[in-house]
């Protein structure tokens, strides 16, 4: 493992706002079978679902209870997840192809029974990160799909990590994207970013950082590699060593630090949710009430 990329960077802050686990109703082991269940939902907060009420609370909270599901394209998870089940394991990789073939498998015409063009690119995402030295010292020697847990602020997390080497403090993210270096619209700061930042994947470094500490008592670092389903395929590993990195993953940890209490207590019932007013479940459920002066229609 080449030194001077695990290099820790000098300085680096630490979560001092973040409280270590403490006893209480014990809540549902965590296990590969259940961790994606809405039961776990009302008792780890989690990354995603954090995002998800970032976007409108109320179809977060509709999602989380099953009232409501996106009816969003899956073709772009499930590349995701086929890219990542190569790298977890062969069993693995076959078991999601066995359970997701009907999706993936064409079934009429000139290419039936062959893989639809969308996993054909999924298959040149994995043989580009094959075929890549750095990628294959780095990443493969972790250990895959590790669920840790812990406490922020007195609310419990979980998280999965794609690749954990505790012996040498590091832990990986495998992200597909469409273009590494496409600009990207960041709508809390109203200006052009890439990828990591736009979709708040520092958010999630930090997270997991903080509870790769608790349930392992290691300090860890953050790498992503992100690969594109772009014809060839492009591939590149960040680490966030920067001053302006850290300075962002601590930002992200307070601003999960002002909203979680709120969050949770939405997810308990005890305060109601804001709709954002314009997504897809807002424009399912939305009632009118009355009229509305045509100078005061909002646009986004």
């Amino acid at each position: 493992m080449p030194t001077k990329t695990l290099k820790k960077p000098k300085g680096k802050p630490t979560f001092t706002t973040l409280s270590k686990k403490t006893k209480k109703n014990q809540p549902i082991k965590l296990t590969k079978d259940n961790y994606y269940s809405h039961d776990t939902d009302f008792q780890y907060l989690s990354f995603s679902v954090f995002k998800d009420f970032e976007k409108c609370e109320a179809a977060a909270l509709a999602k989380v209870k099953n009232d409501w599901q996106p009816t969003s394209d899956p073709t772009s998870l499930l590349v995701g997840n086929y890219v990542h089940s190569y790298f977890e394991s062969q069993e693995a990789h076959e078991q999601f192809i066995d359970e997701n073939k009907k999706e993936m498998i064409s079934s009429r015409g000139k290419t039936k029974g062959q893989l639809k063009s969308d996993y054909k690119v999924a298959d040149s995402c994995i043989e580009a990160l094959s075929g890549d030295d750095f990628f294959k010292q780095v990443y493969g020697p972790g250990k895959k799909e590790v669920i840790v847990t812990g406490e922020i602020n007195g609310r419990l997390w979980k998280g999965k990590i794609d690749s954990l080497v505790l012996d040498q403090g590091y832990f990986c993210d495998l992200k597909t994207v469409d273009d590494i270096h496409k600009k990207h619209w960041n709508e809390a700061d109203h200006n052009w970013d890439n990828f990591i930042f736009t979709r708040q994947y520092e958010m999630q470094m930090a997270i997991y950082e903080e509870l790769i500490r608790q349930t392992f008592d290691v300090e860890c670092e953050p790498f992503i590699f992100a690969v594109s389903k772009q014809t060839p395929p492009d591939h590149e590993a960040f680490h966030f060593e920067s001053d302006e990195a850290q300075f962002r993953m601590q930002e992200a940890m307070d601003h999960i630090l002002q909203n979680q209490d709120r969050y949770w207590r939405i997810l308990m019932g005890e305060e109601k949710p804001i709709g954002c007013g314009h997504c897809e479940y807002c424009r399912k459920v939305k009632k009118l009430s009355g009229f509305q002066d045509v100078s005061a229609l909002e646009v986004y």
